[in-house]
């Protein structure tokens, strides 16, 4: 008797069984069940027939029946075909053959009391149960079916779990009772609500829908199955604009501020999980306010059925999404109805209610009269005049599963098959024994329909999808569109087929980005509503709303639209471009012009200019210069690893053997002008050989430093494909940045100190004295090269080496023009000036009146050249400092 203890946590406070218990779920004087008898019996428990009105009770007498406010068609067609299914058991040779099937259905009148108060009877075999006692041997009891509603359902499991007691239901998917610590003797013949949430959140994300409402009702079902779908929808990346609970006590109030909250949704797609009188109630809000445009999915495609009762509900539920559990065609059970209807048995109470409900009409009773103006039934109503969507069901035998499943466990069982222990017994057969065979149970239906048990209980099975639409004739149906198959091959859990050609409406919060174009999140929105950003410099977006652009590969590039890569052109400084022969040719033509001013020089090394102008550092210069002008051909074409180790090296070496002998030049001048004492040591530093020292030294360390630069890191090929969005400019890459700062900074270093030299010195006084044009030489070459410095770093791409070029030849041109230029004006066209007669006129003038230096040299004209001083007599080796400032130049 320790259930007593248990009872009233699984029932409620119930009444005391010495009275007659409640009965508000029966009709007046009649028993509320079917019984057929047989050799075991399956219980069956469903909402037939409903009891809406509470009852107060004030315990001064036995509560007393009540007339129905409802009967469930839908149930009844369950009940009706539980009933066909043991029948055509009970006819198969195949399945059990020697043994018969009996049944009771028992109606629950949609109150968990009474499916509880019911199912102690079925369990006790009483009309008023006391539990766990039996005053009578009794047939066999092994399963229930049942019952038709989700919330019944759980209250029915929970006692029939402490007993073990096997229930399969129909149409209970609350996820709760997939729970086998807490159900361990519940299945289901329906996937239960996790299952179809997901089903759910898979045909959403299938049809492309991001931005969903979801209306659900107020209840356990309601908040369970939203729950669980609106998890399952964030996973996927699915945004929720609202989330709508609907009260389970209808209020108008209530119903009406619901349905003004989804008029101002933007969400073209709302979820539904609702029951159907909540539906209708919303549907009728939304009537009123010609609300059109949404679609409504549902895990089930019953409440679409069911609505279009309701006028002008096809307008808004046509292109709506259901879900249909594939269920099993069996052929007959429209025509065993229709028998039904026609010759039901006495015992069968629910069919006689049925027909007073369906047409309005009250059968004559037995004993008594009938009151005036009550119309009585004749049983020649015509049921085809009260067609209900509901009557669909008939295509399909609702309570085939369930009791088959039942029938092959139990012949598993009777047959030894999945037991490891003795066979039982057809007249004693335990209920607990048929669990484990029940779980294990697999079977074809007539129509190839697999039936089988997962780990949780559940029947795995595939779901059809169906879509109301209105034909051209104005009525509405169900259109199948797809299929969801949970046992999906190659590792899916779940796939989604829809057919090809099918057309639905888009639900976002925002629209879709182009190509090119990535999403940009908007403040404090859902993720699912954004702005569509174009992809920055050197990113695409290939296909539509990506997250973020990609950049392209380096060796391509963006195309105008941003929404593919397209391959790069290699590009360098080529000879062929017009750019690149202009170069080529100037380059060309400026070392010719120094070559022809070296042969110039050559042709005249005896007059007086290029004798006063130190002819084998002018020689030198001029051949270095011609050299400068060349090296632009070698920063010319594809870079290959020899010119790119000679373009740099090359021109620091050369450039420095320019200035070198620049600064030889100026140095020689200024010492020249100040060392005025005879027999001074300085004198040793106005020699031919300190000249050409100076231009060794300085040459030998940039060449030193070069090569320090290539034994390192030396320059190298390379291809950049950053400078130019579209090509890819092939390169010389300096390798070391440290050796090639300091090979230019020494060429920088040494230029700054002839600069300052000349310029110091450009004062100084004589015939042919060159100060000026070396200071304006390498003026010219300083500037050059200090706005080379921001050009060559602001170019991109092969315009660097159009800029390093253009400054070589500037810089050559600038030495060339400035220092030499003017000498070749006089020897070509001013031959006179040079004239030793002139000299001595100009020498005159020069600041001293004398044609003799100070300390009684030789005249100016025959003093030109440092290199005639060996000819000169001891007594003529020791000039003024006028006659060195012009000899040694």
């Amino acid at each position: 008797m320790w259930l007593w203890a248990l009872l009233p946590a699984v029932l409620g406070p119930l009444p005391s069984v010495t009275l007659s218990g409640p009965i508000s779920w029966r009709l007046p004087g009649k028993s509320s069940r079917f019984d057929r008898p047989g050799d075991v019996v399956v219980g069956g428990s469903f909402s037939i027939l409903c009891f809406d009105e509470v009852t107060l009770f004030n315990f001064s007498a036995p509560p007393v029946g009540q007339a129905s406010s409802d009967l469930s068609l839908w149930s009844y067609l369950v009940a009706q075909s539980f009933v066909f299914a043991v029948e055509e058991i009970n006819r198969s040779v195949h399945l059990l053959p020697n043994l018969t099937l009996g049944f009771s259905i028992r109606n629950s009148g949609c109150s968990v009391h009474g499916a509880v108060f019911e199912m102690m009877s079925f369990l006790t075999g009483q009309e008023e149960p006391i539990p766990n006692y039996t005053c009578e041997p009794r047939l066999p009891r092994v399963a229930v079916v049942g019952d038709t509603r989700s919330a019944l359902s759980v209250s029915m499991a929970r006692l029939l779990g402490l007993y073990k007691f096997p229930q399969v239901s129909h149409s209970s998917m609350l996820p709760i009772l997939s729970d086998k610590a807490q159900f361990p003797s519940f299945l289901g013949t329906l996937a239960s609500d996790l299952t179809l949430c997901y089903a759910v959140t898979q045909l959403v994300v299938q049809l492309g829908w991001t931005w969903v409402d979801i209306l659900a009702q107020d209840d356990d079902y309601g908040q369970q199955a939203s729950s669980l779908a609106a998890r399952e929808l964030r996973q996927a990346g699915v945004c929720i604009e609202a989330h709508l609970y609907v009260p389970a006590q209808q209020s108008l109030e209530e119903t009406e501020a619901l349905v003004q909250k989804m008029h101002i949704c933007t969400a073209t797609v709302v979820l539904v999980f609702l029951h159907n009188s909540s539906f209708l109630l919303i549907l009728q809000g939304l009537l009123g306010l010609r609300v059109s445009g949404q679609v409504w999915v549902s895990k089930d495609s019953l409440y679409m059925t069911i609505a279009v009762t309701l006028p002008g509900a096809s307008e808004v539920l046509h292109g709506s999404f259901g879900l249909m559990v594939r269920g099993t065609q069996v052929p007959g059970f429209p025509e065993f109805l229709a028998h039904q209807l026609q010759n039901w048995p006495p015992e069968d109470m629910f069919t006689e209610r049925f027909w007073e409900v369906t047409f309005g009409c009250t059968w004559p009773p037995k004993n008594g009269s009938v009151a005036s103006g009550v119309q009585l039934c004749s049983g020649d109503e015509i049921l085809r005049s009260r067609e209900d969507p509901s009557w669909e069901a008939r295509k399909m035998d609702i309570a085939y599963t369930p009791v088959y499943s039942i029938a092959h466990a139990l012949q598993d069982l009777l047959g030894c098959e999945h037991w490891a222990g003795a066979c039982a017994d057809p007249g004693h057969v335990l209920p607990w024994q048929l669990l484990r065979p029940l779980r294990k149970v697999r079977f074809k239906t007539p129509d190839g329909t697999e039936v089988t048990f997962d780990a949780n209980g559940d029947l795995v099975s595939k779901f059809d999808i169906v879509r109301g639409q209105k034909t051209p004739e104005g009525s509405f149906q169900l259109v199948h569109i797809g299929e969801i198959n949970p046992r999906a091959p190659l590792g899916s859990s779940m796939t989604v087929h829809l057919q090809e050609d099918l057309q639905v409406p888009s639900s976002v919060c925002s629209r879709s980005c182009a190509p090119g174009f990535s999403q940009t999140p908007r403040q404090g929105a859902p993720h699912c509503c954004f702005e569509c950003s174009p992809c920055p410099e050197g990113h695409f977006a290939e296909h539509t709303d990506v997250q973020r652009c990609l950049p392209c590969p380096e060796e391509q590039f963006p195309s105008p639209a941003r929404d593919r890569c397209l391959p790069r052109t290699e590009t360098f400084l080529a000879f062929e471009e017009p750019l690149g022969l202009t170069l080529a040719a100037a380059a060309v033509g400026l070392a010719g012009l120094a070559v022809l001013v070296l042969g110039l020089f050559l042709r005249h090394r005896d007059s007086p200019v290029v004798r006063a102008n130190n002819r084998a550092l002018s020689h030198t210069l001029l051949a270095s210069l011609a050299l400068c002008a060349l090296c632009p051909l070698l920063f010319l074409g594809r870079p290959t690893a020899v010119t790119c180790l000679l373009r740099q090296t090359t021109f620091a070496v050369v450039f420095t053997v320019a200035v070198s002998c620049v600064l030889a030049k100026t140095l020689t001048v200024a010492l020249a002008f100040r060392v005025t004492r005879p027999g001074s040591r300085a004198r040793v530093c106005l020699g031919p050989r300190a000249s050409s020292s100076v231009v060794l030294v300085a040459s030998l360390t940039q060449v030193a430093l070069c090569g320090v630069w290539l034994g390192t890191s030396p320059p190298f090929p390379d291809r950049d494909v950053d400078s130019e969005p579209r090509l890819v400019v092939l390169q010389c890459q300096e390798g070391s940045g440290l050796a090639f700062s300091c090979v230019l900074g020494y060429l920088g270093l040494l230029a700054g100190a002839t600069f300052s030299v000349a310029f110091l010195a450009r004062g100084l006084p004589a015939a042919f004295n060159e100060t000026r044009l070396l200071t304006f030489g390498m003026l010219l070459f300083c500037s050059v090269w200090l706005a080379f410095l921001p050009l060559y770093h602001s170019a991109r791409g092969k315009s660097t080496v159009a800029v390093e070029i253009f400054s070589i030849l500037a810089s050559t041109a600038g030495l060339l023009g400035g220092i030499f230029i003017p000498k070749c004006y006089i020897i070509l066209l001013r031959p006179g000036q040079s004239a030793p007669a002139w000299l001595r006129l100009r020498w005159g003038h020069s600041g001293t009146g004398r044609a003799r230096g100070p300390a009684g040299g030789l005249p100016a004209d025959q003093h030109l050249d440092a290199q005639d001083r060996g000819h000169l007599g001891p007594e003529q080796r020791t000039p003024g400092p006028h006659v060195w400032g012009s000899a040694l130049l």
